[in-house]
């Protein structure tokens, strides 16, 4: 058997590779999310938000090259006795141009500090891995902008901000249901490479799962 085919060959570090660390929500959640993104391609062609898995993003988009083995033992050792927490789903909420479950804040309305607390935390440790990068521009950890949240129709919509209000009613005739929370416990890491990250990315992206990690308690 060809060596190539045998051995799987060491990566280059100048493959198109970006690496983000997210929060996976329940299985429940994550059947909502992908019902919703699956229909929205069936009916508009909508491919953003269904070319991540479910998640909400800790840090996203983050070019490590070389350093895939360090960036998993360093947020290992970090999440070591990490405990979980409760996330509330406050609901689809539209942020912009696009439609997301928010799930940014706790039950009553003040900030989830926990989650804001892991998605900073999580940049300080890969932050000394992370190699220059232009495109995308740096997807940096800032903590007066992160709010926690799913994607249900995002990017595409920039591009048919015609097509917004009607999306925003297809959603809501869907009726998915969804829980109200769910328990912050599983963390992940993805690879993600796509030929040209300038351009219309999620219509080339792809992606593998690296490593999953699993906070204590809750």
């Amino acid at each position: 058997m060809n060596d190539h085919i045998a051995h799987k060959l060491p990566r280059d570090d100048s493959d198109p590779y970006r690496y983000g660390i997210y929060l996976r929500p329940d299985a429940k959640t994550c059947r909502a999310v992908t019902v919703i993104t699956d229909q929205l391609r069936a009916q508009y062609g909508l491919l953003s938000a269904g070319a991540f898995p479910p998640h909400a993003t800790l840090v996203g988009s983050q070019p490590f090259g070389f350093n895939e083995n360090e960036v998993i033992a360093a947020v290992t050792a970090l999440l070591a006795e990490r405990e979980a927490f409760e996330v509330h789903n406050a609901g689809i909420r539209s942020p912009g141009m696009g439609y997301v479950y928010d799930v940014s804040q706790n039950a009553d309305g003040t900030v989830n500090d926990a989650l804001v607390s892991l998605a900073r935390d999580i940049e300080a440790t890969v932050e000394r891995f992370r190699r220059p990068m232009n495109n995308p521009l740096p997807n940096d950890f800032v903590p007066e902008l992160f709010r926690g949240h799913l994607s249900l129709a995002s990017h595409d919509l920039y591009e048919r901000p015609d097509l917004r209000d009607e999306v925003g009613e297809f959603i809501a005739e869907l009726e998915v249901p969804v829980p109200t929370s769910f328990a912050g416990r599983n963390v992940v890491m993805y690879r993600t490479a796509s030929p040209d990250w300038s351009g219309r990315w999620w219509k080339t992206m792809t992606w593998e799962h690296v490593h999953s990690w699993e906070l204590t308690g809750e």
